[in-house]
């Protein structure tokens, strides 16, 4: 993690490696108009450039970014995650960052943008500088960012550092769910994952781990009938957060396919390559209530983290087979490779089991929501328009891209056409999947207010790094998710 602190200096006199300069008006160009125009910067949207301090500034070199005239929070968030990543690669282990907030708000997002900008995996890298070697040959390790002040002339206001304490308890849980999400599959698998979440929340929350035999006595078929193909057993894990005080209740449940070959509905081996991404629902979840204990907000959390290995072998499910559900409800299988629904099941019954007021599950569910709002916005499907209007309106908040999509009615004909059990898993068509998946959970959570956030799209960055975002996990949805426990505690 990245030092973050406040401080009222001046772009000019700020002492670090690299300074990160925002550039949104002609007055930005008083200074270094000429250095700016030397190197092409035109204040082109998105625009990086980098250029020698000199005799400007303390720093030894300066990162331009553009801005527009009246930047949003969620501009300087990744304004601040951009010049942080151009300042790294110019070997800079501290930087000054001067993005003109407006308010405290404006604070605590570049906060956020500097700490998941600098992010990076490199546990699996041999020689982590990757060119380049010390004396007498030895590997040298990648400089990284180390501290890094953000100057602002609400530097001095309380509020301002409690908010910037706040971003680095948020994005250290991003964080962990990317390194979560980047790891090899074969090195996270259920009982491997279960005892790293036990590791992850120590003392903070409650923690309880079901085994394949504990699952088998909980009735928990859905959990069980996915991971049943795989060596590796299944794992349910718990957590609990119950402060004193708690009006409110919100419970989280989690997709944890720790690699997802499809089952006997086998993926083609190239869909197949980043299929370890298949946990990222309950690496945000877990890392959320972990988050919302260590702010202490005075809201109860319980939290499922489905976990499970999809395997093709002699004991998989197979497609025609129907598995029982926590509740009793039968599940027609068609198809293995939608098994993500099976896992919430069980975990959703386990939820609502827990009355609680609120019920938020994340998974990356469908390649149809994909297709319906691209690589970058989470679905958002529920039962309850006035709880999923709050969860969309924290996504804004948080700067996570989300999108609201309705439940058609024809999907619950759908859903319970199956002749041979209570429910049909897969829809019969290939229109609507996200629909129908969404129909399909609802199934489980009897009246509770719910909101389901697929992030099939959002949760792996395939593409370039981009703003705060780095390539692979990209940790979405912990910050809503933190943000909708906040609204619901000060709602109270």
């Amino acid at each position: 993690m990245v030092s973050v602190s406040l401080s009222t200096s001046k772009p000019t006199t700020a002492r670090a490696d690299a300074l990160v300069l925002g550039i949104r008006s002609e007055e930005d160009h008083d200074v270094f108009g000429p250095s700016l125009e030397a190197v092409g910067f035109t204040g082109e949207k998105g625009q990086v450039a980098t250029f020698p301090g000199g005799d400007l500034t303390r720093a030894r070199f300066v990162v331009a970014v553009a801005l527009p005239s009246e930047p949003t929070a969620e501009h300087l968030r990744r304004a601040a995650g951009q010049g942080v990543r151009a300042a790294t690669k110019g070997s800079a282990t501290s930087v000054a960052v001067a993005l003109h907030p407006a308010g405290v708000d404006e604070v605590a997002a570049i906060a956020e943008g500097i700490e998941l900008g600098a992010y990076t995996y490199d546990a699996y890298k041999s020689e982590k500088r990757g060119k380049g070697r010390g004396k007498g040959g030895s590997k040298r390790k990648k400089d990284k960012l180390t501290s890094a002040v953000v100057l602002s002339p609400f530097a001095r206001q309380t509020t301002a550092a409690r908010a910037v304490e706040r971003a680095a308890t948020v994005t250290r849980a991003v964080n962990t769910a990317r390194d979560w999400v980047n790891t090899p599959p074969g090195d996270l698998r259920p009982p491997a994952f279960a005892d790293a979440i036990g590791t992850h929340a120590g003392d903070t929350v409650k923690v309880s781990i079901w085994d394949e035999k504990r699952l088998a006595r909980e009735r928990c078929g859905g959990i069980l009938g996915v991971g049943v193909g795989s060596d590796a057993p299944p794992r349910l894990v718990s957590l609990t957060y119950d402060p004193p005080g708690a009006k409110q209740h919100l419970a989280l449940v989690g997709k944890g396919i720790t690699f997802d070959s499809g089952g006997l509905s086998l993926k083609p081996g190239a869909s197949m390559q980043t299929m370890k991404l298949d946990m990222a629902g309950a690496a945000a979840i877990v890392t959320a209530t972990v988050a919302i204990a260590e702010l202490g907000l005075p809201i109860k959390v319980t939290a499922f983290a489905c976990l499970a290995e999809n395997m093709p072998s002699g004991t998989a499910t197979r497609p025609g087979d129907v598995l029982s559900m926590r509740n009793g409800t039968t599940v027609e299988v068609l198809n293995t490779d939608a098994e993500g629904r099976l896992v919430l099941a069980d975990g959703l019954v386990l939820a609502t089991e827990g009355k609680p007021d609120h019920i938020v599950d994340v998974a990356t569910l469908t390649g149809a929501c994909v297709v319906a709002l691209g690589d970058n916005t989470t679905g958002i499907l529920g039962n309850d328009d006035e709880f999923r209007d709050l969860v969309f309106d924290a996504s804004k908040t948080s700067g996570e891209s989300m999108w609201p999509l309705p439940i058609a009615e024809e999907m619950k004909e759908k859903v319970t056409s199956s002749s041979v059990a209570d429910l049909r898993q897969h829809n019969p068509k290939p229109a609507g999947g996200t629909l129908f998946a969404a129909a399909f959970l609802r199934e489980f959570v009897d009246d509770t207010s719910w909101v389901h956030l697929d992030i099939a799209g959002p949760s792996f960055n395939e593409g370039s790094a981009s703003g705060y975002t780095p390539v692979g996990g990209t940790g979405v949805a912990v910050r809503t998710l933190v943000q909708v426990a906040t609204e619901l505690a000060d709602a109270r």
